[in-house]
């Protein structure tokens, strides 16, 4: 026959993995997304063109959502990047990383709409695209942009 404190403690149990983790305790921290922001440099150049792109998250909070996420650049062209990420699990004093960055050539002149994606388990988080005009350099016979 089990005792009054055994079965107190065995309900106290039961009604704790009822109700989740404690607070405090590595509970998914809800809050505002930040606003992901893409900035190339330079945004106009003549081909072939190695730009410089940032993404960066702004304001919001560090919310679990937004930690340690894959991150895919498609460079309009018919390229794609991905950057995968190793981290240690979301804890209540994890940051988010907020900046991300790549470099990519366009070998030709054109119009390219990039487009960055942050995926965190296999699910579409945000994304946000950019334009960049790419001038036809010496040699190269494409059409110029909007011709």
């Amino acid at each position: 026959m089990l005792s009054r404190a055994a079965i107190v403690t065995a309900a106290l149990s039961l009604l704790a993995l009822a109700l989740g983790p404690a607070a405090g305790e590595d509970q998914p921290k809800k809050g505002k997304k930040p606003a992901l922001e893409i900035r190339p440099s330079p945004r106009f150049a003549f081909s072939p063109a190695n730009i410089f792109f940032t993404a960066e998250l702004k304001g919001g909070d560090d919310v679990v959502a937004l930690y340690c996420p894959e991150i895919e650049w498609e460079w309009g062209d018919g390229g794609k990047s991905v950057q995968e990420a190793d981290c240690d699990p979301w804890t209540e004093t994890s940051r988010i990383q907020r900046r991300f960055t790549a470099n990519h050539t366009f070998q030709f002149a054109g119009l390219y709409r990039v487009q960055v994606t942050l995926r965190r388990s296999g699910k579409n988080v945000m994304s946000q695209t950019v334009q960049v005009t790419i001038r036809a350099g010496l040699g190269d016979m494409s059409p110029e942009p909007g011709d």
